[in-house]
């Protein structure tokens, strides 16, 4: 998408937002307060995001709290990505259980082995769902290591690559980006099918649109939809209506 206006992106983004309440103490008891705000929060002025994201425990209730129109979508293996499959299976089954649409994996990237097996797992357990696989991009690193990576994700079956937990130092970066999004298009069979979803440190619209922008260049502007590219992001939504209604925006120096 060349010359982007920042209301394009703005729109673009809200569009394609996970609204995520991963904050630590979220899956615990008082949680279903912060949800009730995220859903609230997830139909705004400008139109609804594309799903909210959140601990598998809180799913069914905001399942039961949003339209229809926006989905839920739950983390299992989060956010260590152990190599425990029982226990990516259990968060998995809640997910199912509590009528979520997606599910958010991470990938046991400090145990690549033992990859294939859980991600295999979890998919035939998520049949029906839409699997987010995050690779932890800011922990590998190393070049061969996030292709390896995207490689084990793909041959599991992932619809999305995910770039991170937002729980690691280093979340999202462009680097991090381009490499996911040409192991997608360098794939036939996913080229035209698999996703793309940055995630974490993306907090205003310039940042959104930077991730646009590179999507739209590697897999062609008809993959910047929900069902091809999101942006998770807890404070992105706040920037997103500052622009749109006009207001004074602490990134608002930001150049497009």
């Amino acid at each position: 998408m060349p010359n982007m206006t920042p209301e394009v992106a703005a729109y673009g983004a809200l569009a394609c937002l996970d609204l995520t309440s991963l904050a630590d103490g979220h899956d615990l008891a008082g949680g279903e307060a912060e949800i009730e705000r995220l859903c609230a929060r997830a139909q705004s002025p400008f139109g609804p995001v594309a799903a909210v994201c959140v601990w598998p425990r809180l799913a069914a209730r905001a399942r039961a709290l949003l339209p229809p129109a926006i989905r839920v979508a739950a983390v299992a293996n989060f956010p260590d990505g152990s190599s425990d499959i029982e226990r990516a299976l259990r968060d998995t089954a809640q997910i199912v259980a509590a009528g979520a649409q997606e599910v958010d994996v991470v990938l046991p990237w400090r145990d690549m082995p033992s990859a294939p097996a859980l991600l295999a797992a979890v998919r035939r357990a998520s049949a029906g769902l839409t699997l987010k696989v995050i690779l932890e991009t800011g922990e590998l690193r190393d070049e061969p290591l996030i292709a390896r990576a995207c490689r084990i994700a793909l041959d599991a079956g992932a619809d999305f690559l995910k770039t991170s937990t937002g729980k690691r130092p280093v979340g999202a970066t462009p680097v991090a980006a381009r490499l996911l999004l040409q192991a997608i298009a360098s794939d036939p069979a996913a080229r035209t099918r698999v996703g793309f979803k940055p995630a974490g440190g993306i907090r205003c619209v310039a940042d959104a649109a930077l991730y646009l922008g590179l999507t739209a260049e590697v897999l062609g502007d008809a993959a910047l939809t929900p069902a091809r590219f999101r942006i998770g992001a807890s404070g992105l939504l706040d920037d997103i209506e500052a622009l749109l209604a006009g207001r004074q925006r602490p990134s608002a120096g930001a150049t497009y």
